[in-house]
């Protein structure tokens, strides 16, 4: 983070340095040359060039990567109000900016039996109506704060964020208590972000990747597990949420007792524990059981051969690729493994995946992959937008590619890049309060030490090729993936078919969304 910094400094201030060693040299250069030989000036202008040729670089190689930025981080000062609400806090003063992220434990996975989305649907509420204002009466309160609230819940948690000045925190801290506190509820707000969520679903019918997205979860876990409905929920949840069912959830989950707020930013202990306890001092207790999460299908539940789902999208000019099967935990074990694995696989730009698919074959504008880590085991998926004509082509190359970690070794200088590519960009995420605060969250959701981000570095560079190979045979047995794809079925069902890359079967987005 500071080495970054510090970097950029050092360039910006060489830069002003150049300017005006060039303007110096330039006005005594037009002196001299008045006073003596031309050539003297001449020799002075063509010198620096001489030396920028003797120190030009070496363009046959790729330059070595350098050290690992070092990365200190600040002590989480941790403490706890009356009500039982942990407060952390980190602070950092280079900036005069302020982020708090209240964290509550409960997220979608808590949604109940024919509920799916009520999570979703009770954070949209918060900034509808709290503390006596309505919608645009909060959102008056914040801009006059100058500040920043959004909510959002995750399938494990429920976050609302505060991002505002240092010198503004005492007036938009309210703001804040009151959306957590106090929502209103309204039943005309209710049924107006009803209406925008069952807009939303509807939406996704006509969006391919966001419908090959629920597809591949839901043939991964099936239509009883939660992670195989989207977070939002289905349309016939969506409808049926009452405003009965919003204050039950609120009742059950939003309390002090499931809930931590993370400070970071511009402000000490002595000054912010105070104004919490005034602000968020009210908030009851409540229990401090959350809800278990969602067990994982039994890898061996996983299809016994690999199952290809067409739905139609007539006309579409390519089609869109989802692949995968259960993945990890976010507490596995081998998560520096997984990191640097899908690092190789089809993480940045230079992944295997896009290499192959975009690079060497120009089937795709990016071709990606990512294990989606939750409280329990998420989905590995792998895609792409691909040509609709070379959509049979495309398949098998991400099959080759998954294929060829499963079986073989990574090399030496493969994985080397690799571990430096996640290694020398972790500290870069902690350059703004608002990463910092990103980065410390999952510490308080999943209930992880902090030596998982202190030991970060030291796990990816500790990764061997054989720890690299043994999560690509727990993770990526490509002959029992579930595969997606939502194109043009006219153009792309008989070449898929022709190729025998799975059993084949057509279905719709009803299969999927409802």
């Amino acid at each position: 983070m500071s080495t970054r910094l510090s970097s950029h400094a050092r360039a910006v201030a060489c830069g002003f340095a150049l300017c005006a060693v060039s303007v110096g040299v330039g006005v005594r250069a037009g002196a001299l040359a008045k006073a003596r030989p031309r050539a003297i000036a001449e020799q002075m202008a063509v010198a620096p060039y001489a030396a920028s040729a003797r120190q030009a670089p070496d363009r046959s190689r790729p330059p070595v990567p350098g050290p690992v930025p070092s990365l200190t981080l600040p002590p989480i000062e941790r403490r706890t109000l009356p009500n039982g609400l942990a407060v952390w806090l980190i602070e950092r003063h280079d900036v005069p900016i302020v982020d708090v992220t209240v964290i509550i434990r409960a997220g979608a996975d808590a949604d109940p039996a024919g509920r799916d989305g009520l999570a979703s649907f009770t954070a949209a509420m918060l900034d509808e109506g709290a503390g006596g204002r309505d919608a645009v009466a909060l959102a008056d309160a914040a801009a006059r704060a100058g500040a920043t609230i959004t909510a959002d819940a995750t399938f494990d948690a429920t976050t609302v964020h505060l991002h505002v000045l240092a010198s503004r925190l005492d007036a938009a801290l309210p703001i804040l208590a009151d959306e957590i506190l106090r929502p209103a509820f309204a039943p005309d707000a209710i049924e107006r972000v009803r209406q925008d969520r069952l807009t939303g679903l509807l939406q996704t019918r006509d969006n391919s990747a966001a419908l090959a997205e629920a597809a591949l979860s839901r043939f991964i876990f099936g239509a009883a597990h939660r992670y195989g409905t989207p977070i939002a929920g289905t349309r016939a949840a969506t409808t049926a949420i009452t405003a009965p069912d919003l204050r039950r959830f609120y009742g059950a989950h939003y309390r002090a007792g499931l809930a931590t707020v993370l400070v970071a930013g511009d402000v000490t202990a002595s000054t912010l524990v105070p104004e919490l306890e005034r602000t968020f001092g009210a908030w009851a207790r409540g229990t401090a059981a959350r809800s278990p999460a969602p067990v994982a299908p039994s890898r061996t539940s996983a299809p016994a051969t690999r199952r290809i789902y067409l739905i139609d999208a007539p006309g579409a000019s390519q089609s869109q690729i989802r692949m995968g099967a259960m993945g990890a935990a976010r507490r596995a074990p081998d998560a520096a493994a997984i990191d640097v694995l899908n690092t190789i696989l089809g993480g940045p730009f230079t992944s295997r995946l896009n290499q192959n698919l975009r690079e060497a074959h120009g089937y795709a504008y990016r071709a990606s992959s990512a294990f989606v880590m939750r409280r329990g085991a998420g989905p590995f998926e792998a895609g792409g937008a691909v040509k609709g004509d070379k959509t049979a082509e495309a398949l098998g190359e991400f099959f080759k590619e998954i294929d060829r970690l499963h079986d073989a070794a990574v090399p030496a200088e493969e994985l080397a890049r690799a571990r430096n590519m996640e290694a020398l960009s972790f500290p870069a995420a902690f350059e703004t309060t608002a990463g910092l605060s990103s980065q410390v969250a999952p510490l308080a959701i999943y209930d992880l030490p902090e030596s998982r981000l202190r030991d970060y570095v030291a796990s990816i560079e500790a990764v061997s090729a054989d720890d690299v190979q043994a999560a690509a045979r727990r993770y990526l047995d490509s002959s029992r993936f579930v595969t997606v794809v939502v194109g043009d079925l006219a153009r792309i069902e008989a070449p898929i078919r022709a190729a025998h890359l799975g059993d084949v079967q057509v279905v719709t987005a009803d299969d999927v969304l409802n």
